[in-house]
Order: structure tokens, then sequence, then C-alpha cells
């Protein structure tokens, strides 16, 4: 009994280690069987990643939605779902529901590139470079034509708005011009009768001389004739004054000896020491009758001359004449009596104001400019002839509906003014132009008086208004090919 018993254990035993040596030796059924999550998860890492866009290949900030190729033929980078930052899993769908942000006030619709590119996308995201996209929140992109800028992009690119207000429209037409003596300011010496010049009296050409100062002294013969004859009608008259016979009066012979005199240019002060003295003097003087400056100085100490010889040339310059030339475009703005200001090189910081006297009627032809006169005073004489200076022509005060100039957007063909609704929100409207202005312009049409246009930061706006037509076009057209 005892025999069997520890016989049936051997053979147990036997069969038990032949039974292990046998499974250890199978080593393929070691292994485990998958489970169905590796299994799923295996399939997945094969199948391939959407592309969500297409980048330069060289790394430049150009991308595209489609397949595209640089101009030297090589094709763009394929993203792909989980090299841009977004879920790998192209089984996550994105959230269908607005995104509420942390106040819970607002719902964020989308996220749009930060580069300003047509790209955008339903979950949080970065580009290539790593930049955050930028969310859109409901509001903000309105079917209406008025843009949203939220206001801390406002804050930091300063942008600014202005009244629509009613102002003068003063605009300066600026033309060069030079100084010329006033042609009513020259006085000439020139004797009406024959003789010779004595001596001449301290001035040359250049002196600057003070009515009344000696210019010369002279002798004319048919000047002392007359002045022994006005002697002799002076004698006469003391005589009918004493008589008291009526016809022996006869006052009008001193009253021609007078004319002739006056007529040959010879001063009162000689008539009148002729009268007073009871003598002819054999010379008369000549006095400077201005202040001014000696232009010409043609006489010399015993010089014979003839009537109408000029002796000398004086000009006053305490008041001068500026001639410019005025474009023939801007010469319909220039009128009679506008303020002027002129600057000179030679004197510079200092200014001179004046005004427009005469418009000449004629056109230089080579320059096509017209002369227009204007006058200035010139009590300190810092102006001197054929000196060059600028000039600023003050034209056009009448009252217009204007905006500044900085606030209009011109493309050429069309002229746009983005209007202030409040609230980050502005309107683009085509506006009609009028006449121009220093710093503005005439509004005929487009907004009215009171509105507010942006006149700081306006092509900010205008660049933010391109990129919410561009997204929303976007958006059609990816709307459009889901449908499809």
């Amino acid at each position: 009994m005892s025999a069997l018993i520890r016989g049936t254990a051997t053979v147990a035993a036997l069969a038990a280690a032949t039974g292990a040596g046998i499974w250890a030796g199978q080593t393929d059924l070691l292994k485990l069987p998958p489970t169905p999550a590796a299994v799923i998860t295996e399939a997945r890492a094969e199948e391939p990643r959407p592309v969500i866009y297409y980048r330069d290949p060289d790394g430049k900030p150009l991308y595209s939605p489609t397949p595209k190729t640089t101009d030297d033929g090589r094709p763009y980078i394929a993203v792909h779902v989980g090299e841009d930052g977004t879920s790998s899993s192209p089984t996550a769908k994105p959230e269908t529901k607005p995104v509420v942000d942390s106040s819970g006030t607002r719902k964020i619709k989308f996220y749009r590139n930060p580069m300003g590119l047509p790209d955008t996308s339903p979950v949080p995201k970065k580009d290539s470079m790593g930049m955050d996209y930028i969310p859109v929140y409901e509001g903000e992109d309105s079917d209406d034509d008025s843009i949203k800028v939220s206001p801390a992009k406002i804050q930091r690119t300063g942008v600014e708005t202005v009244a629509v207000t009613r102002r003068p429209l003063v605009r300066t037409i600026q033309a060069p011009g030079v100084v010329q003596l006033d042609e009513q300011r020259i006085a000439v010496l020139a004797p009406r009768f024959d003789g010779y010049v004595v001596s001449v009296g301290p001035v040359t050409t250049g002196t600057h001389v003070m009515k009344g100062d000696v210019l010369a002294k002279v002798f004319g013969q048919e000047v002392l004739n007359q002045a022994a004859r006005l002697l002799i009608e002076q004698t006469w008259t003391k005589i009918d004054e004493a008589s008291e016979l009526p016809g022996l009066k006869g006052p009008a012979g001193v009253v021609g000896a007078t004319r002739r005199l006056r007529n040959l240019g010879v001063p009162e002060e000689f008539m009148d020491e002729v009268k007073r003295e009871r003598s002819v003097p054999d010379t008369f003087t000549y006095r400077s009758p201005i202040d001014g400056y000696v232009l010409e100085r043609n006489w010399s100490d015993g010089q014979g001359f003839k009537a109408g010889d000029v002796g000398f040339r004086i000009a006053d310059v305490s008041v001068v004449w500026m001639m410019a030339d005025v474009a023939e475009g801007d010469i319909n703005g220039v009128k009679p009596g506008q303020p002027v200001t002129v600057t000179t090189r030679a004197r510079p910081g200092r200014t001179f104001k004046g005004k427009v006297t005469v418009i000449y009627p004629q056109l230089n032809k080579e320059t096509r400019t017209i002369p227009v006169r204007i006058e200035l005073p010139n009590p300190d004489l810092a102006l001197l002839p054929d000196m060059y200076g600028d000039v600023d022509i003050s034209t056009g005060n009448a009252t217009a509906l204007t905006v500044p100039a900085s606030a209009v957007i011109d493309s050429g063909n069309r002229q746009v003014v983005l209007v202030d609704l409040g609230n980050g929100r502005y309107e683009p409207r085509e506006a009609k132009l009028g006449r121009r202005g220093d710093g503005y312009i005439e509004i005929m049409s487009g907004v009215a008086e009171g509105d507010r246009v942006v006149s700081n930061g306006n092509f900010l706006i205008d660049a933010e208004s391109n990129l919410q037509s561009a997204l929303k076009g976007f958006e059609t057209r990816q709307t459009t090919e889901a449908s499809q």
C-alpha cells in the first residue's frame, strides 16, 4: 500500500516536471494576446493626418489653404494636424457651441490668424512661428459695413478722432519772388533848362540822403532872366497897390513870372530869396526831394548840361515791391488785397508781411507763370533791390464743411473717411471732396456736421476692415465647399 502511494507520487512529480519543461519551451506562447485598446492606437498611428494649411518652404511668413508652389517651382510644405499646436487626434471634433471667456459675458466664435491670413480655427492654436491665434467674439464680425476694433488696439496705436466742422478754408500758394523798387517812390533830378554845374554836394552813388540835403549848385541864364523879370513885376505890383487909380492895378504880371520859374523847375526857396533880398543870385541850389538812396549821380563840378539831362536818380526804399512768379494753375486763387508772408535767405528767421496789389495781365510762356506784385513795408531797409525771397500767399477764406486731410483715405478712384460710431466700431463712408486747404479738405457729401471721423490711425482701421472682409469671404467659401 505504501509502495503504491510512493509510486504514484513519483509518477506525478515526473509528469509535472515534464509538463513544465514542455511549456517553457514554447516561447511564443509566453506572449499575451494584444488588448483591443492597443490595436486601436496602433491603427490610428498609421492613419494619415489631415493637412490644415501649407507654408513657404523657406520659412517666410507665406501661407496657403491649398497646395501651392513658389516662384521657382518648389512646393509649399504641408502642415498637418498636431504640427501647429492643434490636437493630434483626427477624430477629436471641435466644440460646436460658442466658447465662453473667463468673464462669462462674451462668446468666442472662432480664432483668426495673427498675421492677417485667411485662416481660422474653431479652437485655440498657434501658427508656425508660435504666435497665438486671436479670438473673435460674437458681435465683432457684424453683418453690416462697420468695423470693430478692440479698445486695447485703439489705445496702442493712438487712434484719434475729430469732429466734422465748418471752418474758413485757407490755402497757401507758394512762389519765388524778387525784391524791386517801388516805381512810385523814385525821384529824378533833370533840369528843364541849359546850364552848368557849379558844385556837387557830398553825395555819391549809394549814399543815403534825407529830404532837403544839398545835391548840387547850378547856373542857368534863363533862370536868371526870369528872376530879373520877377523883380520888375514885383516892383510894378507895389506901385499898383499904392496907386488909387483902378486901371493901374495888375497882379497878373507877377503870376506870369512866378509860373515861368516854376515851369523851369526852380525851387520855391529861390523865388522867395529873390523877393526878399530884392536881388538875383548867380546860382541856385538843388536839394533832395525825398529820403532815399542815390541810384545815379551823373554830374561833376563844372560840368555842363542840357535841358532834360538826368543829374541824380534817388529811390525811397521804405516800401518795396516783391515780384512773385505764381504758377498758371494757382493764379485763379490769387486776388488783390490778400495777405502775404515773405522770407529771405539774407534775413533768416525774419518774416515780412505785405499784401497783393497787382496781378499782371500777362503770362511768361517759358516758365508758365504770371507776375504778381506784392507791396512790402521796409522801415529798417532790410529788403534790398534784387534780393530773392519765398512768397506765401494766403488765398480763400470762405467757410466750408471740412475734415483734416489725414482723415481721407484716397485710393485714387475712391475717397473714404472712417466715421466713429462709438464703442470701438467704425464705419467707412465714401466721400465727395471739394477744395483743398492747408491741412483740411472740403467735404461735399458723405458725412454731416458733427460726425466724428478718424484723423490718426485710419490706415490701421482700414487694414482691419480688409482683414475682416477677407475672413468673411473665406468663411463663405468654406461654407459653400462644405455644402457641396
